[in-house]
């Protein structure tokens, strides 16, 4: 099974323990908008990429900790896109949840999501309940505070904000938590594998910057230009566009060269150098060809 069969399988078993029995209509309804269809689902991949290499020895608990991943960033999507933060009413090229289902069924699916993560790694850890505890910290430092996703949505609160803090706060954090949980799942050091998680992260923020100055709502399936409408900061600000099309290639590379020696360095780093491609907006791109 390649990686993002496993993933779907995962987030199809994990949103139908979620929704069991249909009810409440609207929630369920809500709920699997959130998650389905996806997007290129890079952090559940790269969690699972980090426990192949490492042996997959717990394949169970990796798909877990990869699914999870998955849905709490589908949840951080659905709280972001409401109303008291981006106000965006289009997400992956359709309606947000908000937009679809209204502001309280948004909310409620999106804890619905959090709640539904950290039940998945409990279902998936049965065998290997070892793994249970330190995946549940893990993920959970990645999503919470002091420095996971909600620090991250949280510094857009304040009147000053450091770059390098919110970046790594609101990207980098579930980067570093997916490639230490694919180590964790495959009881292999995951201290290995934190400086991949936080270059890569690195690198996906200054590309989701990039995308949000210079590419399209076509091309991104959702609003653009919300940076300097919401008035927070952007490496494409700080750096101007040619110093951060710089910084990505740099994070990129530091990205690849971080891959510790392990069978599977060659799958992660053809992983690594083409989402990076996929991300570069497509006028960029062609003016760099």
């Amino acid at each position: 099974m390649n990686l993002q069969n496993r993933i779907e399988r995962g987030l199809e078993q994990a949103i139908t323990f979620a929704t069991a029995g249909g009810k409440p209509p609207k929630v369920c309804a809500a709920v699997r908008h959130a998650v389905f269809p996806g997007g290129a689902r890079i952090r559940p991949r790269l969690c699972l990429a980090v426990a192949l290499a490492s042996g997959d020895r717990n394949p169970d608990a990796a798909t877990a900790a990869a699914t999870a991943i998955e849905l709490l960033h589908c949840a951080s999507l659905v709280h972001d896109d409401l109303p008291c933060f981006d106000d965006s009413d289009l997400r992956r090229g359709r309606s947000s949840v908000h937009a679809e289902f209204g502001e309280p069924l948004a909310v409620l699916a999106g804890d619905g999501l959090i709640v539904s993560a950290f039940e998945t790694l409990a279902r998936g850890c049965a065998q290997a309940p070892e793994t249970l505890g330190p995946l549940v910290t893990t993920i959970g430092r990645a999503v919470g505070t002091p420095h996971g996703l909600v620090a991250g949505q949280a510094w857009e609160s304040e009147p000053e904000i450091d770059l390098r803090d919110y970046h790594r706060a609101k990207t980098a954090s579930l980067f570093t938590g997916a490639t230490a949980a694919g180590a964790i799942a495959s009881n292999a050091d995951p201290l290995k594998w934190l400086e991949l998680g936080e270059a890569l992260g690195a690198a996906y923020q200054v590309a989701d910057d990039l995308r949000d100055t210079a590419a399209t709502i076509e091309e991104l399936g959702k609003p653009v230009g919300q940076d300097v409408a919401h008035a927070r900061p952007n490496a494409v600000e700080e750096l101007g566009l040619a110093g951060a099309v710089t910084l990505l290639q740099e994070t990129v590379r530091k990205a690849a060269d971080a891959i510790p020696e392990c069978a599977g360095a060659d799958m992660l780093r053809q992983l690594i150098l083409g989402e990076a491609k996929r991300l570069v907006p497509k006028k960029l791109a062609q003016s760099a060809a």
